[in-house]
């Protein structure tokens, strides 16, 4: 029934399972373990490798399955496996499908935090890794190997918004006998379905859209049954990059609202960036739907809509951007985004700030560059606030 359903439908549906008590409200389900009828059924649930068993909440509780259903539901997705944090489906990623010699293609403008992970923890482990410009298919190809395991990008990136061919690295992927993972955190499932375009596997920090108010931590992947339920699924339940079942409920209860959302955020995003692009106190704004971003016909034939990120450079540099962050009242200076509340963040000192300059260059990373994650709020007064920073610094 559910592939027949409509994604808006699919937030508020996929996913439910009813206790005997026939709650209406998806089961908040705080238990660390599950009682067993007998010592037999005990010993078949704990040799058992299928998620579906209740066992022990560090690996299966049925609210975080309801909320791993339906994240696989609106992405097209034939299983999920949900994380503690965006940064831990991500550690399980790598370190679930790769081993030492294994080989993985990378490109630069992720976020930050993925540097280290991969630079300074997975070369200990002797994983290799090659970066590559996130839009150029030819340097992707150029950089596949014989032992190459796995390609990851963000589509849009973070925060440089940059977009990437998803079916064009399906195909390298493919010829490689490769993975193709795919974060889909800065669209969320509501604007764009990496799987349908040929990814293995998709990316979530449910911290961000997924969740809308900036209230929990939380992760998934999503992908391919064999991946997930397989070597994905068997590093979480080893590891216990947890999912808490509180954050997995919340989670569930943000998807509800995912579309109706999402369409608020792209209006005002769009109207934001319009603005932005036409303010003297700018150099130059990144956003997916407008006609000036590099990759834009690309990204409106991938995305239903230009999501809810808008990156701009302020004219002045570092000491630019920083005096249009002092100057807001209204919006808040905080690294999150994917929150109801418009936010704005400075990521050369912030969520990038542990990279090298060479390395945020590469990312395209400019010190004037400020990512502005625009929420419900109306746009009228959210111009209000950002131009008292700006016109201090218009040519």
């Amino acid at each position: 029934m559910a592939k027949k359903l409509r994604p808006d439908t699919l937030g508020v549906r996929a996913g439910t399972v009813r206790s005997d008590f026939g709650e209406h409200s998806e089961a908040l389900v705080l238990s660390t373990s599950f009682v067993y009828k007998s010592a037999a059924e005990a010993a078949r649930k704990f040799a058992s490798t299928s998620p579906e068993d209740n066992i022990y909440s560090r690996f299966t509780n049925p609210t975080v399955k309801m909320f791993q259903d339906r994240l696989a539901a609106l992405e097209g997705a034939e299983a999920c496996v949900a994380t503690a944090t965006g940064m831990a489906a991500i550690s399980t990623m790598v370190f679930g499908l790769m081993k030492s010699g294994d080989h993985l293609v990378i490109a630069r403008g992720v976020f930050g935090t993925v540097v280290p992970l991969l630079e300074q923890i997975a070369k200990k482990f002797d994983i290799e890794v090659t970066w590559v410009e996130a839009t150029n298919l030819d340097a992707w190809t150029q950089a596949i190997r014989p032992n190459t395991k796995l390609l990851y990008a963000e589509s849009p990136s973070n925060p440089a918004l940059e977009v990437v061919d998803i079916a064009g690295l399906a195909a390298i992927a493919k010829k490689a006998g490769a993975i193709l993972a795919m974060d889909n955190a800065v669209a969320s499932p509501a604007l764009q379905q990496p799987i349908a375009l040929g990814a293995d596997l998709v990316i979530h920090s449910a911290t961000k859209y997924i969740e809308g108010q900036g209230r929990v931590l939380a992760g998934a992947i999503a992908g391919r049954a064999d991946l997930v339920t397989g070597p994905l699924f068997h590093y979480v339940r080893t590891a216990g990059p947890a999912i808490s079942p509180y954050n997995a409920w919340t989670c569930l209860k943000g998807m509800e609202t995912l579309g109706v959302r999402m369409k608020g955020h792209c209006s005002n995003a769009l109207e934001m960036a319009r603005w932005l692009e036409a303010h003297p106190g700018v150099e130059r704004v990144l956003y997916p739907a407008l006609e000036s971003h590099p990759q834009h016909a690309l990204a409106m034939r991938q995305q239903s809509g230009g999501g809810a990120v808008v990156s701009f450079v302020a004219k002045g540099g570092r000491e630019g951007a920083w005096r249009v962050i002092d100057g807001v009242q209204l919006i808040s200076n905080t690294a999150n985004f994917g929150d109801v509340k418009t936010t704005i963040c400075h990521p050369a000192t912030t969520t990038h700030g542990r990279l090298t300059p060479a390395e945020r260059e590469a990312a395209g990373i400019a010190e004037g560059l400020i990512r502005l994650g625009v929420g419900l709020e109306h746009p009228d007064d959210l111009r209000e606030d950002l131009s008292r920073g700006l016109t201090q610094g218009k040519a």
